[in-house]
């Protein structure tokens, strides 16, 4: 099921690329893959970004709608400590900026090296100068087609090491710290946090000079690149690592960027690690109406499921159940409008990720949470209609939200019987995975 993650910039029907030149826009995408992607080369060796359909439009990096992105996680086997090198992705048959070229990192011994992609269209397609390169990488797109936006090299592998050393007591897992408003800082499993597809994203920016040129977001090539601005991908793990953690007093974990010498970066599998650790119940974890997760056809695919989970280190399933989305609508339910609520004057004096989406963070969070219980079918599957509502302006920015309180005082007390056997059902999946 093809669809747009709602964090990223509405979709325009042409975008502008040159005075005089329009293109259709193009919102699905083929990053082509290195030779040896998981190899120090492979690592600084620019992806490119093509279309997979050229007479469907063109697809660049520089467009906010079609742009992709990669991260690779190095954990050393012998100290057990990780570390993050984010790739550059560039057009196909261009150069990154003057200057700025990325330098091969440094990786340690014996190193388990994993890679994964994020994407501000609608399906990415990963390509090679042969199957072989992909298979050798233990590159995953789909099951059978793709995710979406979402895929990954290698990420069980590196998972199962670095979940190891934690048992051994060789990597440290930083606790999630409280927030300003008293409650725990958020994670990437949080209910407060999550939408119909999460863990699809990066908390990766890239640098695009004032020529148009991109680079590797490091303080060597902001200084030869003046007047760069930033590329990011704003979801999931963007939001809360660059956005909800500094709004409200909170750090997330980062360690050694191997590009950027002396700098700290966060990364997807630091935040999958550390909301496996500390994240209480309940855990969000990714349900199977999840739409990257189902057939083409709509129907639920559990073998597809699963493979996605592997790839941010959940737990498997075995039965429809164990995914139930309902339960993940109710549990949405349950904690999401409570937090924007107490959090609300806060939220609404933060500027918003997407400035083309909402006017602040609370407006943010509310016209996410809306379109998420839409998109996953909520409201059909609970039985209770969503108690957030938003108004946009002419531009479609959502400039204001309301909870309508009494309304969701009134739907939790329809909840209240699913209770128990909601948290029940999050502490064996939190258990299952603890085991792992």
């Amino acid at each position: 099921m093809n669809h747009r993650n709602l964090l990223e910039v509405l979709c325009v029907s042409v975008l502008l690329l040159a005075p005089g030149v329009l293109f259709a826009q193009n919102s699905n995408c083929t990053i082509i893959v290195p030779d040896d992607p998981l190899s120090a080369a492979g690592l600084a060796t620019p992806y490119q970004l093509t279309a997979t359909t050229p007479a469907d439009g063109e697809c660049h990096e520089t467009n906010p709608n079609s742009s992709a992105f990669v991260q690779a996680a190095i954990i050393d086997l012998a100290t057990g400590q990780i570390s993050i090198y984010n790739p550059l992705v560039i057009d196909q048959n261009t150069t990154p900026a003057a200057g700025a070229a990325p330098i091969p990192p440094t990786l340690p011994d014996n190193a388990i090296v994993a890679l994964w992609f994020g994407f501000n269209g609608d399906n990415l397609v990963q390509q090679a100068s042969s199957p072989d390169v992909l298979k050798a990488a233990r590159c995953v797109n789909g099951r059978p087609d793709v995710f979406g936006q979402f895929s990954y090299c290698n990420a069980p592998a590196f998972f199962r090491a670095a979940n190891r050393a934690i048992r051994r007591g060789q990597l440290r897992v930083p606790p999630l710290g409280t927030a300003v408003d008293g409650l725990p800082c958020p994670s990437v499993r949080d209910f407060f946090v999550v939408d119909q597809d999460q863990s699809d994203n990066l908390p990766v920016t890239y640098l695009i000079s004032a020529s148009g040129e991109l680079a590797q977001n490091t303080a060597a090539n902001a200084s030869v690149l003046p007047g760069a601005t930033t590329l990011g991908n704003p979801s999931d793990n963007g939001l809360v690592d660059r956005f909800l953690d500094p709004d409200l007093g909170c750090t997330p974990w980062k360690v050694a960027d191997l590009a950027d010498p002396g700098q700290v970066v966060p990364g997807l599998a630091l935040n999958e690690l550390q909301a496996r650790a500390h994240r209480k119940s309940p855990v969000a974890l990714i349900p199977a109406g999840d739409p990257m997760v189902l057939d083409a056809d709509g129907s639920i695919d559990l073998a597809k499921l699963n493979a996605y989970r592997r790839g941010v280190d959940q737990p498997e399933v075995r039965r429809h159940w164990q995914a139930d989305t309902a339960r993940y609508c109710r549990q949405m339910l349950r904690i999401a409008p409570a937090r924007l609520l107490l959090d609300q004057a806060l939220l609404l004096s933060k500027p918003s990720p997407v400035a083309a989406d909402a006017d602040s963070m609370f407006t943010f969070l509310a016209q996410r949470f809306v379109a998420s219980y839409d998109i996953l079918g909520c409201g059909d599957l609970v039985k209770i209609p969503d108690p957030i509502s938003f108004t946009q302006d002419e531009n479609g920015v959502a400039v204001s939200a309301k909870i309508n309180l009494p309304f969701y005082q009134t739907c939790r007390r329809r909840l209240a019987p699913y209770d128990s056997q909601d948290d029940d059902a999050d502490d064996a999946a939190k258990a299952e995975a603890a085991t792992e």
